[in-house]
């Protein structure tokens, strides 16, 4: 994929951007609480450098086209209380995976959602995406229904797909078409 130019989304309470340097303290904050963390494929991070490789490995996919991992910004403050990140593009077959995560204190508001819509729209209408996968951990009930919410199907399952802080964990894979986005 070519380079990604810098976009901003924007929903009724957030603004949806590419990240800056300064977002790391943000990241931070969100990615060290083991709560957020719990399903993720990796540990709660322990370092504010972390923040910083993050934001690299960002810019990294903006300039190579394979990730655009956006900051969701409360409207009305400013603060940075989540981020998602359609990423592994696939020009040829137009497909991508997205992945989220949001600061616990922020979770059961609909903020995900809001975002949710606003991303898959731009993939699907902006980026001409075809298809797009989230594979969760199937403990992870909250991400199941904002996938089943947005019209994604459950397309399958891996068992100890992933060792997370020495626990052995599974897979259930999600997919959404664009015939299914348009029709819903």
């Amino acid at each position: 994929m070519p380079e990604l130019a810098p976009i901003t989304l924007q929903t009724e309470r957030l603004t949806l951007r590419f990240l800056h340097a300064s977002d790391t303290q943000a990241l931070y904050t969100i990615h060290s609480d083991p709560a957020v963390m719990r399903y993720f494929s990796g540990t709660a991070w322990t370092d504010p450098a972390q923040g910083d490789a993050d934001i690299a490995r960002a810019l990294d996919g903006y300039s190579s086209g394979n990730g655009m991992q956006l900051a969701l910004v409360l409207r009305d403050t400013g603060k940075l209380i989540g981020t998602i990140k359609p990423h592994a593009f696939h020009a040829q077959n137009r497909r991508c995976e997205i992945g989220y995560a949001l600061a616990s204190a922020h979770w059961g508001q609909g903020y995900l959602s809001e975002a949710m819509r606003a991303t898959l729209d731009y993939l699907f209408k902006e980026m001409n995406m075809n298809r797009i996968e989230a594979d969760i951990d199937p403990r992870n009930l909250a991400s199941a229904k904002l996938l089943e919410r947005m019209g994604f199907q459950k397309e399958g399952y891996m068992p100890e797909r992933w060792i997370v802080n020495g626990e052995i964990c599974d897979t259930v894979f999600y997919g959404l078409l664009r015939r299914g986005w348009e029709n819903s």
